[in-house]
């Protein structure tokens, strides 16, 4: 008896599936770690961690498209297989099969070899490590476990359960998309967090501005009016939401800074203290509502300007 030969729609079929199939995958595997680096933070980071700034509503978009085509795909892969048995047999079919089951093998024997590496170079294996260990060996499991069953035609036999098993996963990828919404917030609590992020850069320009102000006339602005100057090109930022920043001399180099936010900042529950850089307190930590941070000028570290003689 012949080989079936492959026909273009074959092989766009089986193309399709494994490239929505490996993108779903490590779409999702990202993004369940944008969710553990959420819940159990990295220590060392040094500056607050967007979630959706690092990928994550790119992956969320991903797995809405990927999934549902990659779901689509396998099913007319599969009324194909049902209506002409033999299409089960071309080698297309065997070498994706396989070359997916060897990629899944792959990587659970190298997901334990990087636990067991840490393990043995006595490093600090925290529970955000762990549970990404187990998201890739469980995920790649999964698709080792599925496609072996596929290759020796289980899902031929049992209709019902490989209709299952795409609702199954069709849940799962719905159910880790709503879950960022709990764990991360909506789209719209990030953006107020990208506005109070805007209104800090912009106190921080201000600040810049004061400092240079005092420098060159070793006096504070009365207001933040004061600092617009044409020549040097400044231009006091505004608000992004319409209100308006707040500036109060305190003292002869001693000044503070008012913004209103939408949300506490992201680090403001942590154990960070405020620090010292370039003469000036660095802390921008506040919380929801009014906020002020108050700065005092040290002029070792900025001196007043050199008048030249005329």
């Amino acid at each position: 008896m012949d080989k079936p030969k492959i026909t273009p729609k074959d092989f766009f079929l089986w193309v399709g599936a494994m490239a929505t199939l490996y993108g779903g995958v490590v779409a999702f595997i990202a993004l369940l770690f944008n969710y553990v680096d959420t819940i159990f933070p990295n220590m060392l980071r040094q500056y607050s961690y967007d979630p959706y700034q690092s990928g994550m509503s790119y992956e969320m978009a991903a797995l809405i498209v990927l999934a549902p085509v990659f779901l689509a795909l396998m099913r007319f892969i599969r009324r194909d297989i049902a209506h002409d048995p033999a299409r089960k047999e071309i080698w297309l079919r065997r070498w994706v099969l396989f070359l997916t089951i060897f990629v899944a093998g792959a990587t659970m024997i190298i997901d334990l070899i990087v636990l067991l590496t840490s393990f043995l170079r006595g490093e600090d294996i925290t529970a955000g490590f762990v549970l990404k260990v187990l998201i890739v060996f469980l995920v790649a499991g999964a698709g080792f476990l599925h496609f072996v069953a596929d290759l020796r035609g289980y899902w031929e036999r049992q209709p019902n359960r490989a209709r299952a098993v795409n609702y199954g996963v069709g849940v799962l990828v719905l159910v880790a998309i709503v879950a960022g919404f709990f764990i991360v917030g909506t789209p719209q609590q990030q953006r107020l967090y990208r506005f109070d992020e805007q209104k800090i850069a912009d106190l921080q320009q201000i600040q810049s501005q004061v400092v240079y102000y005092w420098q060159q006339k070793q006096k504070l602005p009365a207001a933040l009016t004061d600092l617009q100057d044409p020549l040097s090109y400044f231009t006091l930022p505004r608000d992004p939401q319409g209100e308006e920043y707040k500036y109060r001399a305190t003292g002869p180099r001693a000044f503070e800074l008012c913004a209103t936010f939408n949300k506490e900042s992201r680090n403001s529950n942590s154990a960070a203290k405020p620090v010292m850089y370039n003469g000036l307190n660095e802390n921008w930590q506040h919380t929801a509502g009014e906020a002020c941070f108050e700065r005092t000028i040290d002029p070792d570290l900025y001196p007043p300007a050199v008048k030249g003689r005329i």
